[in-house]
Protein backbone atom coordinates (compact mmCIF):
# COMPACT_ATOMS: atom_id res chain seq x y z
CA UNK A 1 0.00 0.00 0.00
CA UNK A 2 1.29 3.53 -0.80
CA UNK A 3 0.19 6.37 1.73
CA UNK A 4 0.73 10.19 1.55
CA UNK A 5 0.24 12.27 4.45
CA UNK A 6 -0.28 15.78 3.07
CA UNK A 7 -1.51 19.01 4.19
CA UNK A 8 -1.40 22.16 3.01
CA UNK A 9 -0.96 23.70 5.96
CA UNK A 10 2.83 23.04 7.59
CA UNK A 11 3.73 21.76 10.97
CA UNK A 12 0.91 19.64 11.38
CA UNK A 13 3.17 16.56 12.49
CA UNK A 14 3.55 14.49 8.75
CA UNK A 15 6.69 13.79 9.31
CA UNK A 16 6.34 12.40 13.08
CA UNK A 17 3.31 10.62 12.17
CA UNK A 18 4.98 9.07 8.33
CA UNK A 19 8.18 7.70 10.55
CA UNK A 20 6.58 5.94 13.13
CA UNK A 21 3.93 4.37 10.77
CA UNK A 22 6.59 3.26 8.40
CA UNK A 23 8.59 1.89 11.75
CA UNK A 24 5.06 0.44 13.11
CA UNK A 25 5.24 -1.52 9.12
CA UNK A 26 8.18 -2.39 9.44
CA UNK A 27 8.30 -3.99 13.08
CA UNK A 28 5.96 -6.33 11.03
CA UNK A 29 8.55 -7.84 8.64
CA UNK A 30 7.30 -5.56 6.12
CA UNK A 31 10.14 -4.23 3.72
CA UNK A 32 9.40 -0.24 3.94
CA UNK A 33 10.34 3.18 2.33
CA UNK A 34 9.52 6.13 3.61
CA UNK A 35 10.42 8.82 0.87
CA UNK A 36 10.51 12.81 2.22
CA UNK A 37 8.56 14.57 -0.65
CA UNK A 38 8.82 17.42 1.84
CA UNK A 39 11.97 20.22 0.45
CA UNK A 40 12.53 21.03 4.05
CA UNK A 41 13.65 17.21 4.30
CA UNK A 42 13.02 16.56 7.70
CA UNK A 43 12.57 12.67 7.29
CA UNK A 44 15.88 12.78 5.85
CA UNK A 45 17.19 14.73 9.08
CA UNK A 46 15.78 12.32 11.78
CA UNK A 47 17.57 9.11 9.62
CA UNK A 48 21.05 11.12 9.93
CA UNK A 49 20.42 11.31 13.48
CA UNK A 50 20.19 7.77 14.18
CA UNK A 51 23.36 5.79 15.74
CA UNK A 52 22.09 2.81 13.85
CA UNK A 53 20.16 1.82 10.06
CA UNK A 54 16.66 2.74 10.15
CA UNK A 55 14.45 -0.27 9.93
CA UNK A 56 13.14 1.16 6.69
CA UNK A 57 14.49 3.01 3.91
CA UNK A 58 14.30 6.89 3.45
CA UNK A 59 15.10 8.93 0.17
CA UNK A 60 14.46 12.31 -0.75
CA UNK A 61 12.17 12.69 -3.51
CA UNK A 62 10.85 16.41 -3.91
CA UNK A 63 9.88 16.62 -7.39
CA UNK A 64 6.78 17.03 -8.72
CA UNK A 65 6.85 13.75 -10.64
CA UNK A 66 6.59 11.20 -7.94
CA UNK A 67 3.60 9.50 -9.39
CA UNK A 68 5.46 8.50 -12.43
CA UNK A 69 9.13 7.78 -10.60
CA UNK A 70 7.77 5.45 -7.88
CA UNK A 71 6.73 2.26 -9.60
CA UNK A 72 10.47 1.74 -10.14
CA UNK A 73 11.76 3.65 -6.56
CA UNK A 74 9.36 1.40 -4.95
CA UNK A 75 9.91 -1.81 -6.75
CA UNK A 76 10.82 -4.80 -3.71
CA UNK A 77 9.12 -2.82 -1.09
CA UNK A 78 5.96 -4.25 0.22
CA UNK A 79 4.59 -0.81 1.51
CA UNK A 80 5.55 2.75 0.94
CA UNK A 81 4.96 6.66 3.14
CA UNK A 82 4.94 9.47 1.57
CA UNK A 83 6.15 12.78 3.78
CA UNK A 84 4.59 14.94 1.52
CA UNK A 85 5.04 18.90 1.17
CA UNK A 86 3.32 21.90 2.84
CA UNK A 87 2.10 24.91 0.08
CA UNK A 88 3.82 23.46 -2.75
CA UNK A 89 0.82 22.59 -5.02
CA UNK A 90 2.56 20.67 -7.86
CA UNK A 91 4.33 18.57 -5.61
CA UNK A 92 1.04 17.78 -3.44
CA UNK A 93 -0.75 16.92 -6.67
CA UNK A 94 1.74 14.10 -7.51
CA UNK A 95 2.13 12.61 -4.09
CA UNK A 96 -1.79 12.32 -4.03
CA UNK A 97 -1.84 10.84 -7.46
CA UNK A 98 0.91 8.24 -6.61
CA UNK A 99 -1.07 7.24 -3.53
CA UNK A 100 -3.50 4.45 -2.64
CA UNK A 101 -4.83 6.59 0.51
CA UNK A 102 -4.07 10.30 1.79
CA UNK A 103 -4.09 10.76 5.18
CA UNK A 104 -4.30 14.39 6.36
CA UNK A 105 -3.16 14.65 9.88
CA UNK A 106 -5.33 17.68 11.23
CA UNK A 107 -4.31 19.43 15.07
CA UNK A 108 -7.30 20.53 17.07
CA UNK A 109 -7.08 24.25 15.62
CA UNK A 110 -9.30 26.33 13.48
CA UNK A 111 -6.79 27.17 11.57
CA UNK A 112 -6.04 23.67 10.59
CA UNK A 113 -9.99 22.98 10.04
CA UNK A 114 -9.86 26.24 7.57
CA UNK A 115 -6.43 25.17 5.95
CA UNK A 116 -7.74 21.53 5.21
CA UNK A 117 -9.95 22.98 2.08
CA UNK A 118 -6.67 23.11 0.46
CA UNK A 119 -5.84 19.85 0.86
CA UNK A 120 -9.46 18.53 -0.27
CA UNK A 121 -9.72 20.50 -2.99
CA UNK A 122 -6.67 19.08 -4.67
CA UNK A 123 -7.98 15.34 -3.71
CA UNK A 124 -10.76 16.09 -5.78
CA UNK A 125 -8.91 17.24 -8.54
CA UNK A 126 -6.55 13.87 -8.49
CA UNK A 127 -9.69 11.81 -8.46
CA UNK A 128 -10.71 13.08 -11.79
CA UNK A 129 -7.46 11.63 -13.24
CA UNK A 130 -7.06 8.46 -10.68
CA UNK A 131 -10.84 7.58 -9.37
CA UNK A 132 -9.45 5.15 -6.68
CA UNK A 133 -7.51 7.61 -4.37
CA UNK A 134 -8.88 7.19 -0.54
CA UNK A 135 -8.75 10.17 1.85
CA UNK A 136 -9.03 10.41 5.44
CA UNK A 137 -8.46 12.76 8.47
CA UNK A 138 -6.50 11.60 11.50
CA UNK A 139 -6.35 14.30 14.46
CA UNK A 140 -3.14 14.64 15.57
CA UNK A 141 -1.53 16.66 18.41
CA UNK A 142 -5.06 16.08 20.29
CA UNK A 143 -4.55 17.40 23.86
CA UNK A 144 -5.60 14.63 26.58
CA UNK A 145 -8.72 14.80 28.63
CA UNK A 146 -9.97 18.05 26.62
CA UNK A 147 -13.07 18.62 24.46
CA UNK A 148 -11.30 19.89 21.61
CA UNK A 149 -10.58 16.93 19.66
CA UNK A 150 -14.27 15.79 19.32
CA UNK A 151 -14.95 19.70 18.64
CA UNK A 152 -12.59 18.71 15.67
CA UNK A 153 -14.45 15.93 14.56
CA UNK A 154 -17.39 17.54 14.40
CA UNK A 155 -16.25 20.92 12.34
CA UNK A 156 -14.66 18.62 9.96
CA UNK A 157 -17.66 17.21 8.59
CA UNK A 158 -17.91 19.72 6.26
CA UNK A 159 -15.68 17.69 3.94
CA UNK A 160 -16.54 14.53 2.87
CA UNK A 161 -13.65 12.45 3.84
CA UNK A 162 -14.00 10.35 7.29
CA UNK A 163 -12.54 11.45 10.45
CA UNK A 164 -10.14 7.91 11.75
CA UNK A 165 -11.59 6.91 15.03
CA UNK A 166 -7.88 6.66 16.06
CA UNK A 167 -6.05 9.87 17.31
CA UNK A 168 -2.32 10.68 18.64
CA UNK A 169 -2.29 12.65 21.46
CA UNK A 170 0.74 15.86 22.38
CA UNK A 171 3.33 14.01 23.71
CA UNK A 172 6.66 14.37 24.59
CA UNK A 173 7.97 11.15 23.58
CA UNK A 174 7.27 12.22 19.98
CA UNK A 175 10.17 15.07 20.16
CA UNK A 176 11.91 12.96 22.22
CA UNK A 177 12.57 10.07 19.91
CA UNK A 178 12.81 11.97 16.81
CA UNK A 179 15.59 14.09 18.42
CA UNK A 180 18.02 10.76 18.55
CA UNK A 181 16.51 9.34 15.38
CA UNK A 182 14.13 6.79 16.47
CA UNK A 183 10.70 5.67 16.67
CA UNK A 184 8.26 6.35 19.42
CA UNK A 185 8.44 2.27 19.64
CA UNK A 186 12.20 2.21 19.53
CA UNK A 187 12.56 4.09 22.33
CA UNK A 188 9.44 2.72 24.41
CA UNK A 189 7.74 0.00 23.07
CA UNK A 190 5.16 0.11 25.67
CA UNK A 191 4.49 3.99 25.66
CA UNK A 192 0.72 5.16 24.96
CA UNK A 193 2.25 6.62 22.01
CA UNK A 194 3.39 3.57 20.36
CA UNK A 195 0.23 2.08 21.25
CA UNK A 196 -1.60 5.21 19.15
CA UNK A 197 0.50 4.48 16.71
CA UNK A 198 -0.67 0.79 16.07
CA UNK A 199 -3.90 1.58 16.40
CA UNK A 200 -3.28 3.94 13.78
CA UNK A 201 -1.97 1.93 11.75
CA UNK A 202 -4.95 -0.36 12.16
CA UNK A 203 -7.31 1.82 11.12
CA UNK A 204 -5.60 2.51 8.21
CA UNK A 205 -4.96 -1.24 7.08
CA UNK A 206 -8.60 -1.70 7.23
CA UNK A 207 -9.50 1.61 5.67
CA UNK A 208 -7.53 -0.03 2.48
CA UNK A 209 -8.78 -3.40 2.43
Amino acid sequence: MIISLLNQKGGVGKTTLAINLAGALAKQGARVLLIDADPQGSALDWVAAREHPAPFAVVGLPRPTIHRELPSIAEGFDHVLIDGPPRVTDLARSTILASDLVLIPVQPSPYDIWAADEIVKLIAEAIVFKENIKSCFVINRKIANTAIGRDVREALEIYPQPVLNATIAQRVVFAEAAARGLTVDELDANSMASQEIAALLQELTGVLS
